[in-house]
C-alpha cells in the first residue's frame, strides 16, 4: 500500500505524465492484482558511458525499486544497430554488433552505481526483434500511419526543411514500442525527448487489447556549459565513472543559473534541505558555497565521503589558489604517451595524448581561449610545435589538468 508521501515522492520532479493520473491508476491496478509494477527503461548502447543526465531517470527508478516494484532494463542491442535520431536533426549512425555488446556490458556495470542490478530484469531486444520474419514486421508496421510518425518533432522538422529521412528511422519508434508489448510493461520512463517513442508503446499495447502503459518523462538535465542538454556528443557531461576530482571540478564549473536544477535533479538532499539551501542562495549567499555542497553530495553518491573531501581539497589547491608552480602535477613519462617524437610535435597532439577522453575540437577551443599553459606560458595556437625531448614540461590543460611530462 502506497501512502500519500510515497506517491508524492514518486511524482517529484516528473515533467510529463501520460495520462496525467497515470501513476495513481497503475498503482491502483497492481494493488488490485496484488503484484508490483513492471517499469521499463530502455537504453540503446550507442556510447559506453552514462552521465548525470541519465541519472535523473535512474534515481527515479531507484525510488520505485525501493518501494518494491520491478525495473526492467531493455538493452537495445538490436535497435542500436539501426540508429535513433531522437533530438537530432540527422540520423544517428548505426553501430556494429561488437561495439553494441561492448557498450552494453559497460552500461549494466554502471547502472549498479544507482540501481540494485541484482533486482532488475535485464533484457536485450534482439531476443524478439531479431526473431521477427517479414510477415510479422509488416504486421507491426500496419499498426501506425505515416501521419502519426511525422508527428515526432525531429521527423517533422526534417520533413519541413527537406532534409532526408531514411525509412529505417521511421520504423525505430515502432520497434521501441514493440519492446513494451513483449515485456508487458505497466509504465515506461525516459527523458522528455523520449515522449513520442514511449507513447508508441502505449499505442501498440492498446491495439493488441492490452492495457496501455503509463508514461513518465523526466526533465532533460542541462550540461555543464549551461545551454544544451547533457550529451556526450556536446562534450558537456559529468560521467558517472568520472574520477572524484574531475567530477567535483566539473560541478564547480557550471553556471550559477543551473544551481537550482542540479540541486533538485541530481543531489540526494531531502526536500527540506534543498529548500534551505535555495533560501540561502536567494538571500545573497555566495553561489560558490552551494556549488561545493552540490559537488560534495554528488561525489559522495558515486564514490565516497572521503573521496568527496579529497576532491574539494584538490579543487581549492589546484584551481582556487593562484600560483602555477605551487600546483600538484601528475608526472607522465614521455615514452608512455602514444606519440611519435621523431616528428615535430604539435601542442594539440600532446594535449590529446595527455587527455585522450577530450575531443580534438574541445582541446583546440581550450588552447585558443588561453586555457592551456606550457611552463606557465599561454600558447594560443593549437598547431604550435612543442619541444619535448631532453626537457621537462609542466602543462596545464583547462582548469583541472596538470601534467609534468618527463623525458623517459
Amino acid at each position: 500500500m502506497h501512502t500519500e508521501d510515497s506517491i508524492a515522492l514518486l511524482r517529484e520532479n516528473v515533467e510529463i505524465f501520460l495520462p496525467y493520473q497515470a501513476l495513481e491508476e497503475k498503482l491502483a491496478l497492481v494493488r488490485q492484482e496484488n503484484r508490483p509494477l513492471r517499469i521499463k527503461l530502455g537504453f540503446d548502447p550507442t556510447a559506453p558511458d552514462l552521465h548525470l543526465g541519465h541519472a535523473v531517470v535512474l534515481k527515479k527508478l531507484k525510488q520505485f525499486q525501493e518501494l518494491g516494484h520491478t525495473v526492467v532494463i531493455i538493452i537495445g542491442d538490436f535497435t542500436a544497430r539501426i540508429g535513433d535520431p531522437t533530438g537530432k536533426n540527422k540520423s544517428r549512425p548505426p553501430l556494429s554488433a561488437p561495439q553494441v555488446l561492448e557498450n552494453a556490458q559497460t552500461y549494466v556495470k554502471q547502472l549498479s552505481k544507482i540501481l540494485d542490478v541484482e533486482k532488475c530484469q535485464i533484457r536485450y531486444n534482439s531476443e524478439w526483434l531479431g526473431a521477427m520474419d517479414m510477415t510479422e514486421t509488416i504486421r507491426l508496421l500496419s499498426q501506425v500511419t505515416l501521419a502519426q510518425i511525422l508527428q515526432r518533432t525531429d521527423f517533422s522538422n526534417r520533413f519541413q526543411n527537406n532534409m532526408p529521412i531514411s525509412m529505417h528511422e521511421l520504423v525505430y519508434p515502432l520497434l521501441q514500442g514493440f519492446d513494451s508489448l513483449q515485456i508487458h510493461a505497466d509504465l515506461e520512463m525516459g527523458g522528455t525527448d523520449q515522449l513520442f517513442n514511449c507513447s508508441m508503446g502505449r499505442q501498440l499495447q492498446e491495439s493488441q487489447g492490452a492495457p496501455g502503459q503509463a508514461v513518465l518523462c523526466m526533465p532533460l538535465l542541462k550540461g555543464i556549459d549551461g545551454s544544451a542538454k547533457m550529451s556526450k556528443s556536446e562534450g558537456n557531461i559529468i560521467g558517472l565513472t568520472d574520477a572524484p576530482q574531475e567530477m567535483f571540478g566539473k560541478i564547480m564549473s557550471i553556471p550559477d543559473a543551473l544551481l537550482p536544477e542540479y540541486l533538485h535533479l541530481v543531489t540526494d538532499f531531502t526536500p527540506s534541505e534543498k529548500q534551505a539551501l535555495l533560501a540561502k542562495l536567494e538571500q545573497g549567499e555566495n553561489p560558490m558555497n552551494l556549488k561545493k555542497r552540490i559537488g560534495t553530495n554528488i561525489v559522495t553518491q558515486y564514490h565516497s565521503a572521503e573521496a568527496a573531501a579529497g576532491a574539494q581539497e584538490f579543487f581549492q589547491k589546484q584551481v582556487q589558489s593562484k600560483g602555477f608552480t605551487e600546483k600538484e602535477f601528475t608526472t607522465v613519462g614521455l615514452a608512455s604517451l602514444p606519440l611519435d617524437t621523431a616528428q615535430p610535435l604539435r601542442l594539440l597532439d600532446l594535449c590529446k595524448a595527455l587527455k585522450p577522453q577530450e575531443s580534438n575540437s574541445n582541446l583546440k577551443r581550450l588552447i585558443e581561449a588561453g586555457s592551456v599553459l606550457v611552463n606557465g606560458d599561454k600558447i594560443l595556437n593549437a598547431q604550435s610545435l612543442v619541444q619535448v625531448e631532453n626537457t621537462t614540461l609542466k602543462i596545464r590543460i583547462g582548469k583541472r589538468g596538470f601534467f609534468e611530462v618527463v623525458p623517459q
